[in-house]
């Protein structure tokens, strides 16, 4: 097994998650198994209670964990599907450590962090990777982070270990200074003296530049970081993050990786598929306007599946959407429809909590009564149940007992659910971290909806992230008065999709289709949203 560490230097935010997801689809491409995983050195034991301005979206695996976005990515571009071992944090690994201390695993032993903390993040990188020819690890924040120091000493000692068989990237950022012209390269020297510091040499240095580098600036970073030249990768910026694997191949990343680790590659290197992206992406595209409706829209990674969903669909169908990002809470019965008047499609997307709920009610009601296109995700389903009661069935007091004590609550906390197999029970001391609805669950299809239509099946496999269900006490009243379920859980309890038959495209879904979405595959719900707000831009 061989093993690939990417560690990031200078700033944050360099996209060590895009060049980690392009070298394992570089390598794939070659028939090299992978598997990638994200070492976070924060000490939440996963980023499901952590605010989405503090740490970008929340992405949700199969097998039902909360991850950080760059599974999405890994995802998304591999097209494997990561689990709940491929992502790490340091929460997960003093937890694991607590708990055998308290059992008394440690044998009296005084715990520090060399051996037992260095030692726990070994075990979880190896974690169930017998069937894998290399495993991929992107060590999360800026080397010289206090918090990073247990994980670039458990590389040193695989590296120590095994040199053969380790490799560290180290992706830095060029400055361009403008009033200069020059790229600087002193920043990587400092960054790589860090990691110096840790005991680490890198093998490969990927620069990030919006400028061209040249040669002599390659040659002292070589020089001064003592990595061959030919060993330091340019890494431009481009149009589209989809255009990285083809760039880190014209680099020779994955070569010089193959070579570096002596790796036997099965077949030849195939990027059919990339480039026939790029030339999709390259076509002439008509402009279709989006709204996006929430409360997290001033940081787009909040939202970055649902982005990146919305724009394979948009390439797909040779539209260029043009994403309008609307704060509920400034949204009201007087401006809404000022605010919405060059939408072509009206989107909310999942949530939690009452903040900006009537805005985005309002938004519902106005794409219902003017026959936009509308899509509700989780939260957003659950809202358009409550604006089609308020504004159509007139039930006073109607609403959700997430936001509050209302006499009529459309929708509900859920008690009780299964989970891998096992039934979970809620009760008052339960706590808010993982006791959800969470991960890939089934669901049934009614036959003749526009559900159907869209998946071209009558099972469907979707994942999920809730506390909250519809109240199927009032499903015959919605009924009565247009409302369509024409999704269901396996026994038939839980509401999972709506649609609206006085609409010509109104669907709601309880669970995440963003999450599958690829750019090869762009999942079928948006692709049929952006196909017909297209048509309604062009009535």
């Amino acid at each position: 097994m061989k093993l690939i560490f990417v560690t990031g230097g200078v700033v944050s935010s360099l996209g060590k998650g895009i060049v980690t997801a392009s070298l394992a689809s570089l390598l794939r491409s070659r028939g090299i198994k992978i598997r990638i995983r994200k070492l976070d050195p924060y000490l939440n034991v996963d980023p499901g209670t952590m605010s989405p301005y503090q740490h970008g979206e929340v992405y949700v695996t199969d097998d039902g964990y909360e991850t950080d976005l760059d599974l999405g990515h890994y995802e998304r571009f591999t097209d494997i599907t990561c689990s709940k071992n491929d992502s790490i944090s340091s929460g997960k690994i003093y937890s694991s450590i607590l708990s055998k201390e308290r059992k008394g695993e440690y044998l009296g032993s005084t715990v520090q962090v060399i051996p037992h903390v260095t030692e726990e993040i070994k075990n979880f990188i190896k974690k169930s990777t017998n069937k894998d020819d290399v495993i991929i690890c992107e060590i999360g924040g800026t080397v010289g982070d206090i918090e990073s120091l247990p994980f670039l000493e458990a590389i040193r000692q695989f590296k120590n270990e095994n040199h053969l068989d380790t490799l560290l990237i180290h992706l830095t950022l060029l400055p361009y200074i403008e009033t200069s012209g020059e790229v600087k390269t002193k920043p990587t020297q400092h960054s790589v003296r860090e990691l110096l510091n840790s005991g680490i040499q890198p093998d490969i240095i990927v620069c990030r530049s919006n400028k061209k580098i040249s040669k002599d600036e390659i040659q002292k970073i070589s020089l001064f970081c003592n990595v061959p030249s030919d060993s330091v990768i340019p890494s431009y910026d481009v149009e589209s993050i989809y255009q990285v694997p083809n760039l880190l191949s014209k680099s020779r990343l994955d070569d010089l990786v193959i070579k570096k680790l002596h790796i036997k590659s099965p077949k030849k290197k195939d990027l059919t598929k990339w480039i026939n992206f790029e030339i999709l992406e390259s076509r002439t595209k008509e402009d279709v306007n989006i709204f996006i409706i929430g409360k997290y829209v001033h940081l787009k990674d909040s939202y970055k599946s649902l982005y990146e969903a919305i724009y394979h669909a948009g390439v797909h169908n040779k539209a260029n959407v043009v994403i309008k990002w609307l704060d509920s809470e400034t949204i009201n019965s007087k401006n809404v429809s000022e605010l919405l008047k060059s939408a072509c499609g009206v989107l909310i997307p999942g949530g939690f909590g009452n903040r900006g709920i009537n805005g985005k009610i309002e938004a519902i009601k106005f794409a219902r009564e003017n026959q936009i296109p509308f899509l509700g995700i989780c939260l957003g389903m659950q809202l358009s149940i409550i604006e089609f009661a308020k504004n159509v069935l007139k039930i006073k007091n109607a609403g959700s007992s997430e936001f509050g004590n209302y006499k009529n609550n459309l929708i509900s906390l859920m008690t009780e659910w299964d989970f891998q197999n096992k039934k979970i029970k809620r009760t008052k001391n339960t706590d808010l971290g993982a006791t959800m609805r969470l991960g890939s669950y089934p669901c049934h299809l009614k036959t003749n909806s526009l559900a159907t239509k869209i998946y071209k099946s009558k099972l469907i496999k979707e994942r999920h992230r809730h506390r909250y269900e519809v109240n199927p006490k009032f499903r015959f009243q919605l009924e009565k008065k247009g409302l369509i379920f024409s999704g269901f859980s396996k026994d038939k309890k839980l509401l999972e999709i709506i649609e609206n038959k006085n609409h010509k495209w109104f669907l709601g879904v309880q669970f995440h289709p963003e999450l599958k979405s690829k750019p090869f595959k762009p999942h079928p719900v948006f692709l049929s949203f952006i196909k017909n707000s297209l048509d309604y831009k062009n009535e």
